[in-house]
C-alpha cells in the first residue's frame, strides 16, 4: 500500500483524500490544515489531523506521498517541506506562483530523490486525448491558429470575504487559480509561447479580487503557428464555456461545452472521427463548477510510477512551464514589457 497525507482540507483536499481511500493500492494515513478539524468537515476520513505541517511530521506517521492543496502561494512552501521529509509530492495547479520556487522545488526533489507529480488532470479527459493524437500524428497537419476560450462565473459566492481568494499573494491571479489546467492543455498540445502580447481589465469584481478578471492575449508558438487566449471570470450567474479551436493545414476541430469536455466539430481531410469515451462530469462546488472530475487518474498514476508500471503524467518541468508562461502573460499586465 502507498501510503498518503493531504495538506489542505478544503474542497480539492477532501477530494484528493476520497480518491485515496477508494483506491485498493492507497492509504490514507492523515490530514492537515490550520483550521479546527470540524470546520472543513474532515472527521469522516477516520485518520490522524494536524494543524500544522510541524504537527505532521513529528508524529511518526509512515507516509510515502504528501498531497499539496493548500492555497497556491503556499504550494512552494509545503512541498519543500515534505521533500525535506524525503517525501514524494502531489502538487495541485499551480505547481508555485513564481517559476523560482518551482525550480527550488525541482532542485530539493532531484536532492532526495523523490518525484513531484503535478495536477493537470484535464489530460486524461477524452477529448483533450484525442486532439493530442491529432496534433502529434500531424492528422490535422501543420498548426495554423488555436484560440482558446473560458468564460466562467466567479462571483461573490465563490470569492467570500476573509479567504484566500482573490488575493495576489495566496491566489495569484485568474490564470493561475481558474485556467492554469487550460493552458497546460495548450502547452501539452502546442508547446511553449512568445512574441506574447496581452490586454487586461476587471468588470465586475473591485473588492472581491486584488487583480483582473479578464484577459485578451496573444502569441506566436514557438513549434509554429499562432494563438490565442480569451478569457474572462466575470460571466453573470453560472460558466459559459471553456473552448479549444484549433485550424491546421488539413482541417479543424473545435472541443467546447463549459468544461472542454466533448467535440463541437470536427473537419480533417481523410479522416473519421473516432467515437470517443464519455468526459466525467466537472467538480461540483455548488454554486459554480470546476474542471474534469478526474482525480482518481491522478492517484493511478502515483501509485502505477511509484510501483514501477508507468511514468509521471505531468512532472515537474511541465508544471514549471505553465507557472512560466502564466508568470510572461502577467508581466505585461504588471508593466513589464519583457514576455
Amino acid at each position: 500500500m502507498i501510503k498518503f497525507a493531504v495538506i489542505g482540507a478544503g474542497h480539492i483536499g477532501k477530494r484528493h483524500a476520497e480518491m485515496i481511500k477508494r483506491h485498493d493500492e492507497a492509504e490514507l494515513v492523515a490530514i492537515c490544515d490550520v483550521k479546527p478539524i470540524g470546520e472543513v468537515d474532515a472527521e469522516k476520513f477516520g485518520v490522524p489531523y494536524f494543524n500544522t505541517t510541524e504537527e505532521l511530521f513529528n508524529a511518526s506517521i509512515d507516509i510515502d506521498v504528501v498531497n499539496i492543496c493548500s492555497p497556491n502561494g503556499l504550494h512552494a512552501e509545503h512541498s519543500l517541506v515534505a521533500l525535506n521529509h524525503k517525501k514524494h509530492i502531489v502538487c495541485e495547479k499551480p505547481m508555485a506562483l513564481q517559476k523560482q520556487d518551482c525550480e527550488a522545488i525541482i532542485y530539493k526533489a532531484l536532492q532526495m530523490h523523490r518525484n513531484v507529480f503535478c495536477v493537470m488532470q484535464n489530460r486524461y479527459s477524452p477529448p483533450s486525448a484525442w486532439v493530442k493524437e491529432v496534433v502529434e500524428k500531424k492528422i490535422i497537419g501543420d498548426i495554423y491558429m488555436v484560440q482558446l476560450n473560458c468564460y466562467w462565473n466567479r462571483d461573490e459566492r465563490y470569492y467570500k470575504k476573509g479567504g484566500w481568494k482573490g488575493t495576489a499573494d495566496l491566489d495569484g491571479g485568474t490564470l493561475f487559480t481558474q485556467f492554469s489546467h487550460f493552458i497546460d492543455i495548450m502547452y501539452w498540445l502546442f508547446g511553449d509561447i512568445k512574441d506574447i502580447q496581452a490586454k487586461f481589465n476587471d468588470f465586475n469584481h473591485h473588492g472581491l479580487t486584488t487583480f483582473e478578471d479578464s484577459g485578451f492575449v496573444n502569441f506566436n508558438f514557438i513549434n509554429g503557428g499562432m494563438g490565442a487566449i480569451n478569457y474572462s471570470t466575470s460571466v453573470w450567474d453560472t460558466n459559459l464555456e471553456s473552448s479549444l479551436t484549433v485550424i491546421g493545414s488539413k482541417g479543424s476541430v473545435k472541443i467546447g461545452g463549459q468544461y472542454m469536455d466533448k467535440v463541437e466539430y470536427c473537419h480533417i481531410k481523410d479522416y473519421k472521427m473516432p467515437e470517443l469515451a464519455a468526459t466525467n462530469p466537472a467538480n461540483d462546488y455548488g454554486a459554480y463548477k470546476g474542471s474534469a472530475n478526474n482525480h482518481g487518474y491522478i492517484i493511478d498514476n502515483v501509485i502505477d510510477t511509484l510501483k514501477g508500471r508507468n511514468t509521471i503524467t505531468t512532472n515537474a518541468l511541465e508544471g514549471l512551464k505553465i507557472v512560466d508562461i502564466i508568470e510572461r502573460i502577467y508581466s505585461l499586465r504588471n508593466g513589464d514589457k519583457k514576455s
